[in-house]
């Protein structure tokens, strides 16, 4: 819960193993209006992430925020389903157009930038790949910077 306001959640999801979040820490904000719980709360990353169904400015397009949203819903069921769009997203619901078509069309490039893009923003700082070989502070730093040059050329 944010100290200031009841009506802003802030959460830290864990990328799911076995996809390109893997290791990455996410940061979400969930606001709630005075609608709530008729009406779903707003949901933003934070982090930076290169997904589908999360534009450049962190808006989470997931149907349960929006048209199949059901008041008996809480604050759990919101957060397990932006989990789960992390593992199976929807590239026919995209708002990172770019992200939707590298989805449908070339898999490993949507999951070589989504890597590169958790690696950048959503991973600790000095821990980029969670190896002993990332465990030396400045093997770390060039790790990083290298992530950041790739980044770059996207």
């Amino acid at each position: 819960m944010h100290e200031d306001s009841l009506t802003e959640i802030n959460a830290l999801l864990e990328g799911p193993q076995g996809t390109p979040y893997e290791g990455g820490k996410f940061h979400i904000r969930l606001t709630i209006d005075e609608g709530y719980p008729s009406t779903p709360p707003k949901g933003v990353f934070v982090t930076k992430i290169f997904h589908p169904n999360v534009s450049e400015h962190g808006e989470i397009c997931v149907n349960t925020l929006k048209k199949d949203w059901q008041k008996h819903y809480g604050i759990e069921h919101v957060l397990v389903t932006v989990k789960c769009l992390l593992i199976y997203p929807n590239p026919e619901s995209a708002l990172n157009e770019e992200a939707g078509k590298l989805l449908l069309e070339r898999y490993d490039d949507y999951a070589t930038r989504a890597r590169i893009m958790t690696g950048v923003h959503a991973k600790p700082k000095g821990e980029t790949g969670g190896g002993a070989e990332n465990r030396d502070p400045a093997a770390g730093t060039a790790a990083v910077k290298d992530k950041k040059k790739n980044l770059k050329r996207f």
